[in-house]
């Protein structure tokens, strides 16, 4: 999966359990109501009803169920991209500018919703993260 699609998908749940939630929403929404307005509802009922999922994972400390929810929008994410390659460019700018700086910042090590950014040359990859599946 496209490194960009994997930390973007990771920066919006993480973003979910935050009090900016709804600037995360809008960011995310944006995307679709480019190329797909008329899924804008159905998105925006997707992101609540993940919001807070996203919020009983975080109280009950269950990491794989904030993995899980991240994975479904990356899938998401990507296949959005997949259809739509002019979005990449805006994906990479919401990462950047709109839902990365929302995320708390943590001292210790990376958890499910921290969010590292990377460019990569000459046709490079780089992959950040924990508890990264390939699979």
């Amino acid at each position: 999966m496209d490194p960009l699609v994997l930390a973007a998908g990771t920066a919006l749940v993480g973003a979910m359990a935050t009090d900016a939630w709804q600037q995360a929403r809008t960011s995310a929404v944006e995307l679709w109501r480019r190329v797909h307005p008329e899924r804008v509802p159905a998105i925006e009922a997707e992101l609540a009803e993940v919001r807070e999922e996203v919020l009983t994972a975080r109280e009950t400390h269950d990491v794989d169920a904030e993995n899980g929810l991240a994975q479904d929008w990356q899938r998401k994410l990507q296949r959005l991209v997949r259809d739509h390659p002019e979005l990449a460019r805006e994906l990479r700018r919401v990462l950047d500018q709109e839902l990365a700086p929302l995320l708390p910042h943590r001292s210790g090590p990376a958890g499910p919703g921290t969010v590292s950014t990377a460019t990569a040359g000459d046709n490079s990859t780089i992959i950040q993260g924990r508890d990264i599946r390939f699979g």
